[in-house]
């Protein structure tokens, strides 16, 4: 079984709800880092064999198959396939984990690897469930309710329980969002993102090369001001993640492309795993598949130079630290969806272009990232930078 090899990994970067990167199409965003792809490589673009597209609202503008319409939109032939997929917030990890397992099976030995979100166009909720005549329905169905009877399945309800059962304050929750913050808005000005944004042109001519929603300026006074979203409860607006609009890719290659396309590896994939389990709490899920992931691979959390845990709510990453017992300055270390913003269906393949160049930067070897996602699942991929 040969390795698989990342090649280049881009992001654009984030844009509030309404704000910067609202102006573009989702279609156009995820063409903008699949040609960034190309043009950071230098590969030929026909040589790319699929391309894994994750997107979690796939309706509207990103409906009608938006992994294809963005290779049609960018510079990509005809002749390239694409697929879109959902696996809520871990899409496009997912998206990496399959063009890997391609990769390594001898199927294929180039794939990109993406994701998009424009939470500003398309926002959360607008695939809701209809019925045949077009009236709202529910995606509850009757079998699912009998299994769970008068259980709303809702992130937000996982995140406050998840809080209170491992006994997480709302200081707690904001110190860690105030935490996230500081770290992104010291990256930033270090530069430590430069490498992995893709720079966006807006409609006024200017180039957008920052994430919009770093609150440089946050502290712990300010996030206590902001109301929880439920009465008696911890989570705020504070503490979660920002809405956002981005875009992301990751180029996969076997040993053989690597050679013959002339591409310097920046890292390999050292393991792959997803789990499912509690889909009422739903989020704790990162939790129990890292244990799993580790000891596939045959590895310790002590082995792991840096974790990317995606802060869809200040109480996951803060409950994986508890179980894990892993180094809390190795977590997160250029901020992460608390501050920078979570544009979904991208986050998975943003993560891993902050990891793999995070780790490069750091003269570091291995690094973990995982995700919580809808319906109690998750998925861990463990790489060593080169």
């Amino acid at each position: 079984m040969t390795e698989a090899y990342i090649c280049s990994a881009l992001r654009t970067p984030g844009g509030r709800r309404g704000g910067k990167v609202s102006g573009w199409h989702p279609v156009d965003l995820a063409a903008r880092v699949l040609d960034a792809t190309v043009q950071n490589t230098g590969i030929d673009p026909a040589a790319i064999e699929d391309v894994i597209m994750g997107c979690v609202g796939q309706s509207g503008e990103q409906g009608l198959h938006i992994g294809r319409n963005a290779v049609l939109a960018s510079s990509l032939p005809e002749s390239v396939p694409a697929v879109s997929i959902d696996r809520q917030c871990g899409s496009s990890q997912q998206s990496i984990q399959f063009a890997a397992q391609a990769v390594m099976s001898g199927t294929q030995d180039l794939v990109i690897a993406a994701g998009v979100e424009s939470m500003s166009r398309v926002p959360m909720g607008t695939t809701g469930a209809f019925t045949r005549n077009f009236e709202p329905g529910s995606a509850k169905s009757p079998g699912l309710d009998a299994k769970y009877p008068g259980v709303a399945f809702s992130q937000f309800s996982g995140a406050e329980a998840i809080a209170r059962k491992h006994n997480f304050s709302r200081e707690d929750l904001d110190a860690f969002a105030l935490l996230s913050h500081q770290r992104a808005a010291k990256a930033t000005e270090a530069g430590a993102f430069d490498q992995e944004i893709v720079p966006l042109e807006l409609e006024n001519g200017e180039m957008h090369r920052t994430d919009e929603g770093i609150r440089a300026d946050a502290s712990m006074e300010a996030l206590a001001g902001v109301k929880t979203l439920k009465e008696g409860g911890v989570i705020t607006a504070g503490n979660a993640s920002q809405i956002c609009d981005g875009a992301s890719a990751v180029l996969i290659a076997s040993a053989a492309a690597v050679k013959a396309h002339g591409l310097t590896p920046l890292a390999r994939i050292r393991s792959m795993t997803v789990t499912g389990g509690d889909p009422v709490i739903m989020l704790e899920e990162p939790l129990f598949a890292t244990d799993r992931a580790l000891a596939r691979a045959g590895m310790t959390i002590d082995e792991i130079d840096l974790y990317e845990v995606n802060e869809a709510f200040a109480s996951i990453p803060l409950a994986w630290l508890k179980h894990t017992g892993a180094d809390p300055d190795r977590l997160n270390v250029n901020g992460g969806a608390i501050s920078l913003g979570h544009p979904l269906g991208a986050s998975g393949a943003k993560l891993m272009a902050t990891l793999v160049h995070g780790l490069r930067a750091r003269g570091k070897r291995y690094g973990l990232q995982t995700m919580c996602e809808g319906g109690g699942l998750a998925n861990v991929t463990i790489v060593e930078a080169l």
